[in-house]
């Protein structure tokens, strides 16, 4: 089988078990980088040729080129997943992956804002009455970026929103507090443009607000807020440690968040110098 037709193969099967878009632009991307370096540098077109010296020599190229330690173990991570599917499939008669060692590297933890940032945020974006809702959606409820460009008017009841499974995402329910409670209702009510569209939050020609779009209008505000080094994930980063630092259970933050497995919430628990007394498990309002 051709290297391409390995990968195609490969896609299909990762789109059956209903891996989400992003992940498997990701895996194309690594494993064609490595497909067009065995061609041009191996002079390789079928993949059972294929050899571990050649992933290992691809592996040396890419420190070569100043990849950091954390690009080439995600890389070889696709291309292990990938000879892992060939292997099982039985396109491959060995996987000649097993034998590559990923880099050593220090796990980056996730970033959170302080509260003199966060506080500047909101106030650069005070006049923005739907950036405003967007940043308390993020920041008071841990939704990601793709659940706010989802949302739908009629995903809204009282004070909570629920989120719809989407790609590899289950669906759940997100309670609001007062402040993310107000400035949904508000942006609703006052900033929203003319649409006909369902989804809450739309541009001034009344189309959907894609999530390209509203990453590109909060770094906007961060700049504004002169707020460097964090990106809009942030946010929800944010959420998640004063969540967990004000004394809500793992378990309840966890499933507020929409995380998988409780061992993603877990890491987030290496921020937190001391938990403040916990009172229950109402979520903390920053």
């Amino acid at each position: 089988m051709t290297l391409e037709n390995a990968l195609n193969s490969f896609v299909q099967a990762l789109s059956k078990k209903g891996k989400s878009s992003n992940t498997i632009v990701a895996y194309r991307g690594d494993i064609n980088q490595l497909i067009t370096y065995i061609q041009h540098q191996q002079n390789i077109a079928d993949i059972n040729l294929v050899n571990p010296g050649h992933i290992e020599s691809y592996k040396k190229d890419l420190q070569k080129n100043n990849y950091t330690a954390k690009s080439i173990s995600r890389k070889l991570n696709s291309i292990k997943n990938f000879f892992s599917y060939l292997k099982n499939e039985s396109i491959v008669q060995s996987d000649p992956s097993t034998e590559v060692k990923h880099p050593k590297y220090e796990n980056d933890l996730p970033k959170i804002l302080k509260p003199i940032e966060y506080r500047s945020l909101r106030d650069a974006a005070r006049n923005d009455i739907r950036a405003t809702a967007i940043i308390e959606l993020m920041l008071q409820a841990g939704l990601r970026i793709k659940e706010i460009e989802n949302l739908k008017l009629e995903n809204i009841k009282n004070n909570q929103v629920t989120i719809e499974s989407y790609e590899s995402h289950f669906a759940r329910s997100v309670p609001l507090n007062n402040s993310a409670a107000q400035a949904l209702k508000k942006y609703v009510d006052e900033g929203r443009y003319n649409s006909s569209a369902k989804n809450v939050f739309v541009t001034k020609s009344g189309r959907r607000l894609l999530a390209r779009n509203i990453r590109s209008l909060l770094n906007r505000f961060f700049n504004k807020a002169d707020i460097k080094g964090v990106k809009v994930n942030d946010l929800r980063n944010t959420f998640i440690v004063y969540q967990l630092k004000s004394g809500v259970p793992i378990d309840v933050v966890s499933q507020v968040v929409g995380h998988k497995r409780i061992s993603t919430t877990e890491k987030y628990l290496e921020l937190i110098d001391s938990k403040e007394e916990s009172k229950g498990i109402k979520l903390k309002e920053l």
